[in-house]
């Protein structure tokens, strides 16, 4: 398999401000460093995505896989990202077949930035197979764990979503972005390049996706194209997310901080294991929160 010649674009990742607080004083802080990147692909203009630059030639190249425009790895020639003009330039080796009818149809989802999605990644729901896969009370634990103690972007400047990929208890990648899709697009991204495949796992050390963000319908969808069941999130679920992963057969996982979660979709891939979540605390329905926050 031929892999695709990335280059190493790097920006910082954050950025000093000076801001007057409630008391009238000055201060310092530090803020995520929005900025866009505008694809293109064989000289053609395709999308301008807002991110935080992190791995921006993974995140083009998860980008269009993500969005089906290209099915395998070796189809990208090369990937250039240039942060002084904001463009990447993806060259292919023998173009997209019908690219312009392909992405004449956009879906604004509900992602940070205003994310959007070509309709056809929408019509292969009915075609997506997921493995065999369970994940075990206590290894929900361990990765909610893991991500609490992961150094962050988000614990110095705030106002990024983060997304990893574990396989059984250990993390593969971690990616932040000031938008969950393009996290999922760069841990896409991430696994083309170093040929991890989910073909790969077994039931009982399967692939595990992360997002701090809520579980909409694109980032379901996104991570069932990538072959992972099963779904984490600290935020809640949307409607469309909860009717394309029960579809699915996806486990989708909400609300997990600490020992505590809420199991929306497939129970039956999650393990319970008992006395793990502690003592049972009874409340009344009326004080549960909303779940798509």
């Amino acid at each position: 398999m031929r892999l695709p010649h990335l280059t190493q674009a790097h920006a910082p990742l954050v950025r000093e401000i000076d801001v007057v607080d409630q008391h009238g004083e000055h201060r310092r802080l530090l803020i995520p460093a929005e900025r866009d990147l505008t694809v293109y692909v064989d000289k053609r203009e395709l999308v301008t995505l807002m991110t935080l630059g992190a791995h921006p030639e993974w995140l083009v190249l998860g980008y269009l896989r993500n969005q089906r425009l290209v099915r395998s790895v070796d189809e990208v020639a090369s990937i250039t990202v240039d942060w002084e003009v904001g463009a990447a330039a993806v060259r292919t080796h023998a173009g997209i077949d019908r690219i312009e009818e392909r992405t004449s149809r956009r879906v604004v989802t509900t992602g940070c930035g205003q994310g959007s999605v070509f309709g056809a990644l929408m019509d292969e729901v009915d075609v997506i197979a997921l493995p065999q896969a369970r994940l075990m009370q206590s290894h929900l634990y361990a990765l909610v764990d893991t991500i609490r103690l992961q150094e962050s972007t988000y614990k110095s400047a705030g106002s990024v979503h983060g997304c990893a990929l574990f396989r059984g208890g250990e993390m593969l990648v971690f990616v932040e972005d000031v938008g969950r899709h393009n996290a999922i697009d760069t841990i896409a991204g991430w696994m083309w390049m170093h040929g991890v495949s989910t073909a790969d796992a077994t039931a009982d050390e399967p692939f595990v996706f992360y997002t701090t963000g809520r579980l909409t319908s694109e980032m379901v969808i996104k991570s069932a194209q990538m072959g992972v069941a099963l779904v984490v999130s600290r935020s809640g679920i949307t409607q469309m997310g909860h009717q394309i992963a029960q579809q699915l057969g996806l486990c989708a996982i909400g609300r997990a901080t600490n020992k505590h979660f809420l199991c929306f979709t497939a129970a039956h891939r999650l393990v319970l294991q008992a006395g793990l979540a502690g003592p049972r605390i009874v409340r009344p329905r009326a004080m549960e929160p909303g779940l798509a926050r």
